[in-house]
């Protein structure tokens, strides 16, 4: 068998190989015969030469640690509130599990992660040495990018933590009765988390900035961030895998054995409850955290690139990084005002509509973010000249408002209050499954239109402010002018992350509610003297159901911002690999061009690699389902008297996940890994080309995807909370709908993000380490080591479906069906 599939691949991996060679041998202008250097040659300028203030402008950016601190210093006041809060025992007891086996997943990971960044290591090391950087540069450069890696991890591993506390702290107020405290902690676990990602990302970039020698800084930033992007990369793609597998096999059996949602008895729902960390955790806060960081270094490399004048690259990147830590300031006195205006309202109701205080955090902090740069605008750069601090803070507020504007396109269709969602539920009423996937296809493919075009009018708008005179000061103003765009995304960092974070919260407190088994643990005695009534325990499950209708909406609104960011900030640092290859727009502008055959190429090989990479995740969720819902099946007990399956079962089902999970991610990364460089080694321009395609096919990729499933998620939502229609054939058409939307929403919408910031920042020394050998060597080589890396990524994507494969015989199917009947 291994031999048959070997002969397989060799003829397509060796057509493959001769194109390339072909392509290679076509190369022309520039990119054959001039070294980029890039962000190896940049030079960060003397950032105390300009005062601010009164202050020299590296003393400014110093004083920002102290934002920093009181960002870690609420995220740690949070996290020592919520450990304070009560919680049962029973439930205690059941977070506490969930986190251990998170602590189990995240040390594999790890490992895996370790192993991943030695390829990335060795291509660093190549590059750096070859262009004389010396050993001790260079060891600086992959320090750096393992401190990044080592970020992205451990704000995961916080995220983790605080969650696993709010979950069980959520589930107990339920019993109370009153929706307020439901709402409470989870937003309070989500800021936690958010102002604690920002503000190590934040200091980690301002050290690089204010304590390094500028002539390596450039650099270190760079690696800098391919270790923050390939933590978050693979925590993404193998947390987005564990995760679906685990919850599409806990729900599958829901209709299988007509079981209530989250039975103790399914060895499947401790996998659930951790694959929701892993997944909508793990996932956002590594994501998070590396596009904070990423976007930061695009705009760092076009100042240095694309503004000649040394005063006003120091006046922008002070004023970058001063307006990133008001923000962070910003953002918590939003959370503060609104957690008020919030507690007045509903602290005393007996029912709330959750999305709405979400919805009012989200807007007050914009509005606060947008005003804070004004002010702060007006503060350190009214001297630039022909207004550019309205100029510039205009163009920063279009992303701010993206980032408030675009959660209210999502809401549109993925909301429980959404026409395109209530009308899953209506059309699965009739049509069933088959409507109901139909339906939430349609919502999916609405949503890309009105966000894509949300989106290009506001950086329509940044594109037309960007006319007005910043030409005269740099270089290509309106890609700096989406690189503001993004920047704006994620001025309230915190708040997004925040909003994100809620969804595994409020999802994991309804399974707790119910592994605890609270109901049955003869507690009520107990629980009335602590909440002064009887416990209501249906009341209880009532507002945890629908507090996660609301959690789902608001995992959905952060994944548009997020890999909004990623496809405008990929256009910034693409810009700079353009400045490199010619010669800062002096030559070979014709290259980047349809009229240039090896950039169209490359366009048309960008959007296949986006639909592989789409078709291998989800290949890895249904052959690792297939065994989880399979070992579920074999293992469920109905009959006996526990009350909860064994733990060596849940073990056995969270086993079966991160295997399928690690395995699935390896062959996609290095397909990944193999295929940056054998593009980035063809011809430059071709490059671009994939680059900016994987950027455009991406965006609407994930967006279709993500929405699509939202919308899926939600219509089930609604059939249990406002139908309560649960056990019935409607309710089993729309979970069939929901498992097709997970692996959609959670799996590879959400690792396009990250994917694509790699390959572009990876690309970056790729495609410069390719322009070197070049001209130092010859066509030659490149073009062979071009062949040789196809080769390699074409095997990974090759054992990406055929070593992924459930591997069972279509005969014996037929067997069983025949005996059956």
């Amino acid at each position: 068998m291994d031999a048959t599939r070997s002969r397989r691949i060799n003829p397509g991996a060796a057509i493959g190989a001769v194109a390339l060679l072909l392509l290679t041998g076509c190369s022309g202008g520039g990119g054959g015969t001039s070294h980029v250097g890039g962000e190896a040659n940049l030079q960060l300028p003397d950032l105390g030469s300009v005062t601010f203030l009164g202050m020299p402008g590296d003393v400014l950016l110093g004083l920002g640690l102290i934002v920093c601190a009181l960002g870690l210093g609420f995220g740690m006041m949070t996290y020592t509130q919520l450990r304070r809060m009560p919680a049962h025992a029973a439930m205690r007891e059941i977070s506490e599990l969930i986190y251990t086996t998170c602590k189990a997943y995240l040390k594999q990971q790890g490992r895996f992660l370790l192993v991943l960044w030695g390829f990335i290591a060795a291509i660093i090391v190549l590059y750096y040495l070859s262009l004389g950087f010396g050993v001790g540069k260079t060891a600086v450069v992959i320090g750096f990018s393992l401190i990044g890696m080592a970020g992205s991890y451990a704000v995961a591993w916080y995220g983790i933590r605080v969650n696993t506390l709010a979950n069980s702290r959520t589930a107990h107020a339920a019993i109370g009765g009153k929706p307020y405290p439901l709402h409470d902690i989870p937003l309070r676990s989500g800021m936690s988390i958010g102002m604690v990602l920002i503000s190590v990302e934040l200091a980690m970039m301002l050290i690089i900035m204010v304590f390094l020698p500028g002539e390596i800084a450039g650099a270190c930033f760079i690696g800098f961030a391919i270790g923050e992007s390939l933590g978050a990369s693979a925590l993404r793609i193998a947390g987005g895998i564990f995760t679906k597998i685990a919850d599409i096999g806990a729900d599958l059996m829901k209709i299988v054995f007509h079981i209530k949602e989250d039975d103790a008895r399914n060895p499947g729902v401790i996998a659930d409850c951790t694959g929701d960390n892993a997944g909508d955790s793990v996932g956002p806060s590594a994501d998070g955290f590396e596009t904070y960081g990423v976007t930061g270094v695009a705009l760092i490399t076009f100042i240095l690139l694309g503004v000649p004048e040394q005063t006003m690259q120091i006046q922008l990147l002070v004023w970058l990084f001063v307006i990133r830590a008001v923000m962070v300031i910003a953002s918590g006195i939003s959370y503060f005002v609104n957690s008020a205006i919030t507690r007045s309202r509903f602290s005393s109701a007996d029912d709330m509509d959750f999305e709405k205080p979400l919805t009012s955090l989200v807007w007050i902090t914009s509005v606060v973010c947008i005003a804070s740069t004004f002010l702060t605008s007006a503060l350190l750069i009214s001297d630039m000249p022909d207004g550019m601090w309205w100029k510039l803070s205009l163009i920063v507020s279009c992303g701010t408002l993206a980032g408030a504007l675009i959660p209210e396109l999502v809401k549109v269709f993925t909301s429980v209050k959404s026409r395109h969602t209530r009308e899953v539920v209506v059309s699965s009423n009739k049509g069933g499954p088959s409507l109901d996937i139909l339906s939430g296809l349609v919502a999916g493919n609405f949503s890309a239109y009105w966000l894509g075009m949300a989106i290009t009018a506001l950086m329509a708008v940044a594109y037309w402010m960007s006319t007005r005179g910043l030409g005269e000061f740099m270089l290509a103003p309106a890609v700096f002018a989406f690189g503001l765009v993004a920047f704006g995304f994620l001025g309230m960092g915190p708040v997004t992350i925040a909003v994100d974070s809620y969804g595994p919260v409020t999802d994991n407190a309804q399974s707790v509610f119910e592994l605890s088994t609270i109901e049955e643990a003869g507690a009520e005695d107990e629980l009335e003297q602590e909440f002064g009534h009887k416990p209501d325990f249906e009341k209880a499950k009532y507002l945890l159901e629908a507090n996660d209708g609301a959690g789902n909406t608001f995992k959905a609104t952060a994944k548009p911002v997020l890999i909004g960011t990623a496809v405008v900030g990929a256009t910034t640092m693409i810009f700079s690999i353009m400045m490199g290859l010619t010669g800062g727009l002096q030559h070979d502008v014709e290259n980047l061009s349809l009229l240039h055959a090896p950039f169209l190429l490359g366009l048309l090989v960008g959007g296949a690699v986006i639909y592989w990479f789409t078709g291998a995740s989800i290949q890895a969720v249904t052959t690792g389902a297939y065994r989880a819902v399979e070992f579920i099946g074999e293992n469920i007990d109905l009959n006996s008297d526990a009350k909860r399956a064994s733990d060596a079962d849940s073990s056995k089902v969270v086993e079966i996940c991160t295997r399928y999970a690690q395995k699935g991610m390896f062959n996609i990364f290095l397909g990944v890994f193999f295929a940056t460089l054998a593009f980035a080694f063809v011809e430059p321009f071709f490059f671009i080309g994939y680059l900016i395609a994987m950027a455009l096919f991406g965006l609407y990729q994930a967006i279709f995807m993500a929405n699509a499933g939202g919308a899926w998620d939600n219509a089930k939502k609604l059939v249990e909370v406002d139908l309560a229609a649960k056990s019935t054939p409607l309710h089993e058409a729309t979970i069939v709908g929901d498992t097709v939307g997970d692996p959609y929403k959670d799996t590879s919408s959400v690792a396009l993000n990250p994917v694509i910031k790699f390959t572009t920042l990876f690309g970056l020394l790729a495609v410069e380490l390719a322009v070197l050998l070049q001209s130092e060597v010859g066509g030659w080589l490149t073009g062979s080591l071009a062949a040789v890396f196809l080769i390699a990524s074409m095997v990974f994507v090759y054992r990406s479906f055929y070593s992924m494969r459930i591997d069972e015989k279509l005969e014996d199917i037929t067997i069983e069906v025949v005996k059956a009947s």
